[in-house]
């Protein structure tokens, strides 16, 4: 069993930046890839960013320039830096994780956070 949690949400104004963290706990074995998506009311849930275990990364047309995924492979955790942040970034932010728990027989599992809200002001 593995549980992620995000931090660092909150309301910003416009231009502004924010730092977010996820960070993966439980019956952990390895984290292959990671990413954070978000969902905006009314909308559908879109990819902001992945991240794979070596680092390579991709990021949504929307906010390539602006925002930074990283993630430190020793403390399970992933993290979001978001700069220059616009009103249409406002969303529910959501971490995910395709993890191999230690369990058997071991698979991969994919997990989601419980979101945090990012809300920005114009």
């Amino acid at each position: 069993q593995v549980q992620l949690v995000e931090s660092g949400g909150g309301l910003v104004q416009a231009g502004g930046s924010l730092r977010l963290s996820c960070a993966a706990s439980g019956n952990i074995f390895s984290i292959n890839a990671m990413g954070w998506y978000r969902q905006a009311p009314g909308k559908q849930r879109e990819l902001v960013t992945t991240i794979t275990r070596g680092g390579s990364t991709n990021y949504a047309d929307s906010v390539k320039g602006r925002f930074t995924i990283s993630r430190d492979n020793a403390k399970n955790t992933v993290y979001l830096q978001m700069n220059s942040l616009k009103p249409e970034d406002t969303a529910v932010y959501y971490c995910n994780a395709d993890i191999l728990e230690r369990v058997w027989p071991q698979a991969n599992v994919n997990y989601w956070g419980q979101g945090t809200q990012v809300t920005v002001s114009s």
